[in-house]
């Protein structure tokens, strides 16, 4: 029977439930942002304010200016300084070294704004080099997290194989307590059971990131003449493609000492900056996803669909006891009126309520579709397992049904490349 009322269980899945409480955390740590940096920068903006209005005054009594015509001149040099022109003596924005400076800004998407195309054909080409510059270094950031992944999986099993050969036991390239490969297994790879915990990588990615920032910092400190807490911010700005744009290193015309040596040091430490970084950030995703995510949901029990309408196939579904399959023989009741039983699959108990009110008893056949609809299984996946079935006597599993039991979806891109590689996205786990 369809559903008389508008029913929020075929939206509300579990994705989507992971969905709307990920936006709703989301715009609460924005809000709670903001009231936090509203409280600590407002006074200083204020004071700012303050300041520059009293200094504007003393300037124009000063030197007797028209304020109206001051403030036309200080509007044309803010369009200089879009343009790079500054007060200060800067490398020149536009030159072989400074455009490359420039691309890397565009492609890594920290964008640090000191530097911006002016003209149209600037602007137009910026569009199309930007969209596949910023795809390929993204495709390039996913790669590297996966060679970081795959780096602690060999490292686990060189581990393992180790152990193994001082006991005396020749290792396989199998996981621990798998059975050697056979002729099927040939062709897979020998790192495929050895999955490195999400919480390792996390914890190495956070190390390197560290590690990295505090020597770039040292660098900067020495050469920039910043200090060192102002660098240890430019690096998490430049790092996370944040890209303020208020500190930008390498912009002076030269520098004491070695001055190629430090461009190229900057260079090196931005681009492995940004791609730990970049892969922390993704690890700690999959953290999110599953130990706050997933906590919430099953501590508010979103999934209970209680007070769920009897048509949906969720209601139908979480009515129903553990699926058994049992076959049951017919039968005939002495001194009863029962519903008579024929050869069936037993579903799972009462589909709606007993036999009267054209309702079904468990024994009863039910069609395809309340099995289906009960069962959450696609008839299609259903064929195809069945005819694997009888083809080669396994049914190979469905990826996307693999994904479903352990909480993760296939994903594309970084989520994608994660899936099945750690131990806690694993299928097999």
């Amino acid at each position: 029977m369809a559903c008389r009322r508008g029913c929020c269980c075929g939206v509300v899945n579990e994705d989507n439930a992971r969905f709307l409480m990920l936006a709703v955390l989301i715009v609460l740590y924005l809000l709670c942002g903001a009231a936090v940096f509203s409280a600590l920068e407002q006074p200083k903006e204020l004071q700012a304010n303050e300041q520059w209005a009293q200094r504007f005054e003393r300037f124009t009594q000063k030197h007797s200016l028209n304020r109206t015509d001051l403030e036309t001149f200080l509007r044309f040099y803010e369009e200089a300084n879009i343009a790079g022109i500054r007060v200060d003596t800067l490398r020149p924005r536009w030159d072989f070294t400074g455009a490359f400076y420039f691309v890397g800004t565009v492609v890594s998407t920290i964008g640090f704004g000191m530097t911006t195309p002016t003209t149209v054909s600037g602007k137009v080409f910026l569009i199309f080099y930007g969209l596949i510059g910023c795809a390929s270094t993204i495709l390039f950031f996913n790669l590297f997290l996966e060679r970081i992944i795959t780096v602690l999986a060999f490292v686990l099993k060189s581990c393992h194989d180790l152990k193994r050969r001082r006991q005396g036991v020749m290792p396989h390239d199998g996981p621990r307590g798998a059975p050697p490969p056979g002729l099927r297994d040939r062709g897979r790879d020998s790192l495929a059971g050895w999955k490195p915990s999400v919480y390792y990588v996390m914890l190495i990615l956070c190390v390197a990131a560290v590690v990295i920032s505090c020597c770039a910092s040292a660098m900067y400190s020495a050469v920039e003449g910043w200090g060192y807490l102002d660098s240890l911010y430019f690096c998490f700005v430049a790092f996370s493609t944040i890209g303020f744009g208020d500190m930008v290193s390498s912009q002076r015309v030269t520098y004491d000492g070695n001055q190629t040596a430090y461009r190229l040091g900057n260079f090196l430490f931005i681009l492995m900056g940004v791609c730990c970084i970049y892969s922390l950030f993704n690890v700690i995703s999959i953290v999110i996803k599953q130990q706050t995510l997933n906590w919430l949901l099953r501590k508010l029990d979103i999934f209970s669909y209680r007070g769920c309408c009897h048509c949906c196939p969720a209601g139908i579904a979480k009515r129903l006891p553990p699926r058994r399959n049992a076959v049951m023989p017919s039968g005939n009741g002495h001194g009863h009126s029962r519903a008579r039983r024929t050869v069936s699959i037993e579903t799972d108990a009462l589909n709606e309520s007993e036999t009267d009110g054209g309702r079904r008893m468990s024994g009863e056949m039910i069609s395809i579709r309340d099995f289906l609809a009960a069962n959450k299984v696609n008839l299609d996946l259903m064929q195809k397992q069945l005819s694997e079935a009888a083809t080669n006597g396994i049914p190979r599993p469905s990826v996307s049904n693999q994904n479903r039991q352990n909480g993760f979806s296939g994903g594309v891109g970084a989520l994608g490349i994660m899936n099945n590689m750690l131990a806690e996205t694993s299928v097999d786990r």
